[in-house]
């Protein structure tokens, strides 16, 4: 049977980056030591930022409450709308952001050949989510309500609320209700 596991938001600690610029939240990820292989979280940005600069990490990123623009070195810059996603990597890492308004922004941090899928949507009516064996879904919801169901259970969401799913294979997972989501796709490792 699929499984639905709370992920309890109110636990998550908001910490300064080591140039003390942002608030970094750690949502999850594969290991709590330094050697994680998908790493999930959400930074506060009230102001222009410098991105750190990675070699061994891709990054999806999406600005969630306003829009942002992120510059690149070779001068370049990208307009972000709010639930935009973005992709980088060592050959196309930012070097900037700049926000229109204060905002979060949500990431998926992978490693080596690790795969993952973020997305961020409004949510209106039915999704139906499929896993092949060996993935999860994570689910965060903005706004809004929401029920999760799977089998025959279900998991009610309000504003803030972070579930995790274990589907069996195969087997449809429905997302009803009307808000804003965070869905991100990752391998069981």
């Amino acid at each position: 049977m699929s499984q639905l596991n709370r992920h309890p938001f109110e636990t998550l600690e908001a910490r300064p980056c080591s140039d003390g610029s942002v608030m970094i939240t750690e949502v999850a990820s594969n290991s709590s030591e330094s050697d994680w292989l998908w790493q999930m979280t959400m930074v506060d940005i009230g102001h222009d930022v410098e991105f750190p600069a990675h070699t061994d990490i891709r990054r999806q990123f999406v600005p969630l409450d306003a829009s942002v623009s992120v510059s690149f070195s070779d001068g370049r810059t990208l307009h972000l709308n709010r639930f935009d996603m973005a992709h980088f990597d060592h050959a196309n890492d930012p070097e900037g952001c700049r926000p229109e308004a204060p905002t979060r922004s949500f990431n998926l941090k992978l490693r080596k050949d690790t795969q993952g899928e973020l997305i961020a949507r409004p949510l209106n009516g039915t999704m139906v989510l499929l896993a092949p064996s060996g993935w999860r879904w994570f689910v965060l919801l903005l706004s809004g309500q929401a029920k999760v169901v799977a089998d025959h259970r279900t998991h009610d969401l309000v504003q803030n609320d972070m579930l995790w799913i274990d589907p069996i294979p195969g087997h449809p997972v429905r997302i009803e209700g009307g808000g804003e989501i965070v869905l991100a796709r990752l391998p069981i490792v």
